[in-house]
């Protein structure tokens, strides 16, 4: 059964089953591309995409729960604890249960994490001149993206 707004969409003479017309496919796509662009900026770094997730949130608001990590970068445990393990093991983190609540696990930044946000504040620029996209054009692909994000989370595709 289709809902309303799918029986609303008009697709003309366009194939809505091409594959260059799909969404999925372009950000597949583009997600390969984005990452294939960080790889090199972070090897230097020692870290990983996701792992540059997890430090990109602890630079901002460390110390945080893994549950407050796991909801800033919309992962479940399953998948951030081997991240975390992984950078703990490199010197950039450290977790420790709460004093307050033994079933939560604190992560924090040590010494080695924290300066290398210094490494990392280059990043950013980096991939926007790598991308060849302006500023701007990058800023309103984001304010869509998290649109497209907030609704599908809204839909209970993102679980939560």
């Amino acid at each position: 059964m289709s809902t309303v707004a799918e029986q609303d969409v008009d697709w003309g003479d366009v194939d809505p089953l091409a594959l260059d017309r799909q969404v999925c496919f372009a950000l597949a796509v583009a997600n390969r591309a984005v990452l294939a662009v960080y790889r090199p900026l972070l090897e230097p770094m020692g870290l990983t995409h996701p792992q540059y997730l997890v430090m990109l949130a602890l630079w901002g608001d460390a110390p945080m729960s893994v549950k407050e990590i796991g909801r800033a970068l919309q992962l479940d445990s399953p998948t951030l604890s081997p991240l975390l393990k992984r950078l703990e093991t490199s010197g950039l983190i450290t977790r420790t249960r709460s004093a307050v609540d033994e079933r939560q696990l604190i992560v924090e930044l040590t010494d080695a994490g924290a300066a290398l946000r210094a490494q990392a504040e280059r990043i950013p620029a980096a991939v926007v001149q790598r991308l060849g996209v302006g500023l701007d054009e990058l800023e309103e692909l984001h304010s869509v993206l998290a649109r497209v994000n907030a609704a599908a989370l809204r839909a209970g595709a993102l679980g939560e």
